[in-house]
């Protein structure tokens, strides 16, 4: 904008002639200048010289927006970019249409808690026909740590989707659209991001998972060892490959002990009502997400599953667009189904606290290894 032509400002012609012969040719070659300066050089006086300088600055500064117009803007992007519904109606009317497309979307928990069924059952959802809600595509799934079941998959398909998964054919059909990759160590993951970037080419991919991330780096360090460092150009690539595919790509990351010397807590969001879930401090083991606080800013949603009192919770610890909202869950045979689709909202550390009451998937921070409870 400061580069525009003085010819193009407006300004009357005689001032326009004036700034032209002494070489003032550019909006920014007039704003470099003070007034007493302009004055000077132009031959003009101080009332000529604040009126175009006033007139220039208003032709080329951007215009203003209201915080109102900024918001519906971004809830026009949001509604333009698309979603992949999860099919858990509480959870999707708070994340404003499902998983977002563009973006990665994390999903942290202890071991068992329902992160690889989340996933199991959205890779379904992205294969299915669009006449029954699906994104009629194919889902590249990468399985490090083995846990992907084909036959877990075709159960919560013929649960959830009858009349599809008994129709001949169509079970073989739905389940040859997941494209499963298994590194088994993180160099191996990296060629496996060099694929990636050919099957968005060649195939109609609409999901990218990663199921986990935090496994890919359990033996890449050592002690003391920063644990975010190798996965530098893995975010930077995902976070690309989301942006400029326009996909959604959800991530699983594990939990791990607080350290002494771990203060912070991933606090991404305040509570602006009273109610909340019990308290629960008896059953807080200290966990927190793996992988760091770098990790964490470069995931837009982060959905934490926990298990309070027994009873299994999934909370939007991070979004853009919601509030802190805890839903109650069960893992039937057609997956991940929630109890109640009012969100308990949720306010302090209660927000990133990782709840889990009696089993666990845990990063000892002395020992970098995992272990189970």
């Amino acid at each position: 904008m400061a580069s525009r032509p003085i010819s193009e400002m407006g300004l009357p012609k005689s001032i326009a002639n004036v700034f032209a012969a002494r070489s003032i040719k550019t909006a920014k070659d007039a704003l470099s200048l003070t007034e007493f300066d302009l004055m000077e050089l132009a031959d003009m006086g101080l009332a000529e010289v604040t009126s175009a300088l006033a007139h220039i600055s208003e032709r080329v500064s951007p215009p203003y927006q209201t915080a109102l117009s900024l918001l519906e803007q971004r809830i026009q992007n949001e509604q333009l970019a698309g979603h992949l519904p999860t099919g858990l109606k509480g959870l999707d009317e708070a994340l404003f249409g499902g998983i977002p497309f563009g973006v990665i979307t994390e999903l942290v928990g202890p071991a068992g808690i329902g992160k690889t069924q989340f996933c199991l059952k959205l890779s379904l959802l992205a294969s299915l026909p669009t006449r029954h809600g699906g994104l009629d595509a194919q889902v590249i799934y990468i399985d490090v740590e083995s846990k992907f079941s084909s036959k877990r998959l075709i159960e919560i398909g013929a649960q959830s989707f009858p009349e599809i998964f008994y129709t001949r054919g169509m079970a073989q059909e739905m389940a040859g659209r997941i494209l499963v990759l298994r590194p088994a160590s993180l160099a191996e993951f990296t060629e496996s991001l060099q694929q990636i970037k050919l099957l968005l080419l060649e195939r109609r991919v609409k999901l990218l998972v990663i199921d986990s991330m935090a496994a890919l780096t359990s033996g890449e360090f050592e002690h003391g060892a920063s644990k975010i460092n190798p996965l530098g150009w893995h975010i930077s690539f995902l976070k690309s490959v989301g942006e400029l595919s326009r996909i959604p790509i959800v991530v699983t990351n594990q939990v791990r002990s607080q350290s002494s010397d771990d203060t912070w807590r991933y606090n991404f969001q305040v509570g602006t009502r009273h109610r909340d879930l019990e308290d629960t401090s008896k059953y807080d083991s200290q966990l927190i997400a793996a992988l760091g606080i770098h990790w964490a800013h470069a995931v837009t949603i982060r959905l934490i599953l926990e298990t309070i009192s027994g009873e299994r919770f999934i909370k939007v610890a991070k979004s853009p667009m919601s509030p802190a909202l805890a839903f109650p869950f069960s893992i039937t045979s057609s997956g991940i189904s929630l109890l109640n689709d009012d969100g308990i909202e949720v306010v302090g550390q209660e927000i990133s606290t990782i709840h889990c009451d009696g089993h666990s998937e845990i990063i000892h921070s002395d020992t970098l290894q995992f272990h189970r409870q």
